[in-house]
């Protein structure tokens, strides 16, 4: 009688030992890449305890590591690197690598070639982790992430989803406290711009306005919706005072939404913030320098970038760290001064 050779163990097994992601675990093993002490040392005991000996080839492969991480914005076009909020996140991140020896690479992954030039480079391991930002509804860059054998951070909540690891502001409990705000000065049809409402941040911004005035119990349907940009601020606002002429306060998803908000206001004859109060969203440096200067909810957008580097390096060396969500503030400033006695 033939006895069946004694099953060789997988390094899905010593992974699953060790208490680790199956890619922590091979990078533990091979010596190669980011890999902490804590993960060595489980991934050491796991292989001496399961009699594992890594196949030759496999090992061979693994250890082509490449000391790179992405940085994928579901957008198209370079020129969104000037804008102030993604300039941040960039500092952020950036800033959270210096202290690896991880490279950053940028990738714009709304198109069909830019998704696909960025699968290559990720199933070809160029990359040993991928950051995504920017995602739309049932975006394609979720499918990409769901294919991937390669750690994911996500900058943001996806809408309709829950992934385990993102960094995300207070988007609903700042958009309260702008609303809370406007109610607290006085204003009673206080209208908001949206931001694109097929994103979390979006949808979550009107979330928040809405419910500070329905307990208010002021109507929470001035609405016009915008994608961010300061030309849908200035067109959302064009909208308003046509649809809603005794509008006296304006709630904008963004900055340069309320910018935009600013110059089409000044176009109409209205002042502010005697006629409209206008309030922002994102604490962007030329807040100061607007006419008026602009009150608006803070979110530490440079740390997002930072903490989303951070998780991912973590994720890369094999230590598990859940989701996170940063707080965000009201910054006051003449945009929103109280009505004169």
């Amino acid at each position: 009688m033939t006895t069946a050779p004694k099953r060789r163990p997988t390094l899905d097994e010593v992974a699953a030992l060790a208490g680790v992601s199956r890619a922590a675990a091979s990078r533990a093993i091979n010596r190669s890449g980011h890999a902490s002490r804590a993960t060595v040392e489980a991934v050491e005991r796991a292989v001496r305890e399961l009699g594992y000996v890594p196949n030759p080839t496999a090992r061979a492969l693994a250890t082509r590591q490449s000391g790179a991480v992405v940085l994928a914005v579901s957008h198209h076009d370079s020129e969104l690197f000037a804008d102030p909020f993604y300039a941040h996140i960039i500092a952020g991140v950036s800033a959270a690598l210096e202290r690896t020896d991880l490279v950053l690479m940028l990738a714009l992954a709304e198109s069909e070639l830019g998704r696909a030039r960025l699968e290559r480079i990720l199933r070809s391991r160029r990359a040993d982790g991928v950051m995504l930002l920017g995602l739309h509804g049932d975006d394609p860059l979720y499918r990409l992430a769901e294919k991937l054998d390669l750690p994911v951070v996500y900058g943001g909540r996806p809408l309709n989803a829950e992934p385990a690891w993102y960094v995300d502001a207070d988007n609903r409990g700042g958009a309260r406290l702008a609303a809370e705000h406007l109610i607290g000065i006085g204003r009673r049809r206080i209208a908001t711009m949206t931001g694109a409402l097929d994103t979390h941040v979006g949808a979550a911004r009107l979330g928040g306005f809405q419910d500070a005035l329905a307990i208010a119990g002021l109507d929470p349907n001035l609405v016009e919706q915008g994608d961010f940009t300061e030309a849908s601020g200035a067109a959302a606002m064009t909208r308003l005072l046509a649809a809603h002429p005794d509008v006296d306060a304006i709630f904008a998803a963004s900055d340069s939404m309320a910018v935009g908000a600013l110059r089409t206001l000044k176009a109409a004859g209205r002042s502010v913030p005697g006629d409209v109060a206008v309030v922002g969203f994102d604490d962007n440096p030329i807040d100061r320098y607007t006419n008026p200067p602009l009150t608006t909810v803070a979110q530490p957008i440079k740390q997002l970038g930072w903490e989303m580097a951070t998780m991912l390096v973590s994720l890369i060396e094999g230590e598990q760290r859940g989701p996170l969500i940063l707080p965000t503030r009201l910054v006051v400033r003449e945009s929103s001064e109280p009505h004169p006695a």
